[in-house]
C-alpha cells in the first residue's frame, strides 16, 4: 500500500498538517486501516476507494481510533486525487455523512475545497466548561466576553473556547493523558481555543489529545463547526473568514472558510497542499 504524505492547509508553500493518504481498489479492513495510521504517525491517515458509482468511500485514523471526519485530510486526499485522476469535484461517502471535495491546480498549487457536513451549535454546559478551564490552566477572565463558548459540530463535535487575547491562546498547554480522558468522557473530538483579531481573521489552538495527538496544526473539521457557530451567533461580517493555526507550533496553516447565512447548512473550507518529501 502506498501512502502519500501530504500537508495540508499550507501558508504560502510553508507549514501544513500532515496526513497520510492510501487509494486502492478496497478499503483495507479495519484492522489493518488502525495498524497503517498507528506506523504512519500523523494526526490522521485517510483511506480511499472507489464505490463504482462515481463517489469514493472514505474512512479516516488517528494513531489510537477511527475518527468520523477529518478536515486537513480530506483536504489532502483532493491533492492527492487531483494529481492521481484529475482536477474535479469529488463526492465522498464517509461513515457517517456524505461530503465532497473539489480540487484545482493553480500556477502549479493544489487547492482543494471540502464541502461540509451540516453545522451545529449550542451553549456549552457551565460543569463542562468549568472542566475544561481548570485542564487547560485558565480562567473566565481569559474569555472572550462577546464571544460564549459552545459545543459545535460539522461532522464531529468540538468544545469551543473564544479567548480575549492572543497571548492568552498563545499560552495554551495540557496533560495529554489528563486530556484524553476528558474528550472520551465528553465524547470530544478536540477543543478548539481561538482569538478573534477581527471580524474575518480568527487565530486558533486545537488540542487533540482523544486521537492521541497534544496539539493539531490544522483542524479543518473545527474550522467548518466554528463557522457555523459564528453563524448561530450571528457573529459574521461577509461570507469568509480566515482561521491562522499552527504558528505556536512553527508550522504556520491557513484555513479559508466560506459560508451562506442558511442556518446549519454546509460550509465549503479551502487550503492549498504540498507534498512532504
Amino acid at each position: 500500500m502506498h501512502i502519500h504524505r501530504i500537508a495540508a492547509f499550507t501558508d504560502r508553500g510553508q507549514g501544513g498538517n500532515p496526513a497520510g493518504v492510501a487509494l486502492s481498489e478496497q478499503l483495507p479492513s479495519a484492522e489493518v486501516m488502525q495498524q497503517v495510521a498507528a506506523k504512519v504517525g500523523y494526526s490522521e491517515t485517510v483511506f480511499a476507494c472507489p464505490n463504482g458509482d462515481g463517489s469514493w468511500r472514505v474512512r479516516y485514523y488517528s494513531p489510537e481510533a477511527e475518527v468520523a471526519f477529518c478536515g486537513h485530510a480530506t483536504i489532502a486526499l483532493g491533492a492527492v486525487l487531483g494529481q492521481t485522476i484529475g482536477p474535479s469535484s469529488y463526492p465522498l461517502a464517509l461513515a457517517h455523512d456524505n461530503i465532497e471535495v473539489s480540487v484545482e491546480n493553480r500556477n502549479g498549487v493544489w487547492v482543494s475545497v471540502l464541502r461540509s457536513p451540516p453545522t451545529r451549535s449550542a451553549p456549552a454546559n457551565s460543569a463542562l466548561m468549568a472542566e475544561a478551564l481548570d485542564l487547560f490552566g485558565y480562567t473566565h477572565g481569559d474569555l472572550d466576553p462577546d464571544l460564549p463558548p459552545r459545543e459545535a459540530n460539522a461532522g464531529v463535535d468540538h468544545l469551543i473556547v473564544p479567548l480575549g487575547s492572543r497571548s492568552a491562546l498563545s499560552r495554551m498547554d495540557y496533560d495529554l493523558d489528563r486530556g484524553r480522558r476528558f474528550m472520551r468522557s465528553h465524547g470530544i473530538g478536540t477543543v478548539a481555543f481561538v482569538y478573534r483579531e477581527s471580524g474575518a481573521l480568527y487565530h486558533a489552538r486545537n488540542a487533540f489529545a482523544i486521537g492521541g495527538v497534544l496539539e493539531d496544526p490544522a483542524t479543518g473539521a473545527a474550522a467548518a463547526a466554528f463557522a457555523g457557530m459564528l453563524r448561530d451567533l450571528g457573529a459574521i461580517e461577509g461570507s469568509l473568514i480566515t482561521i491562522r493555526q499552527g504558528e505556536d507550533m512553527g508550522e504556520p496553516c491557513r484555513i479559508e472558510v466560506e459560508l451562506t447565512t442558511v442556518a446549519g447548512s454546509p460550509v465549503n473550507v479551502r487550503g492549498t497542499s504540498r507534498a512532504i518529501v
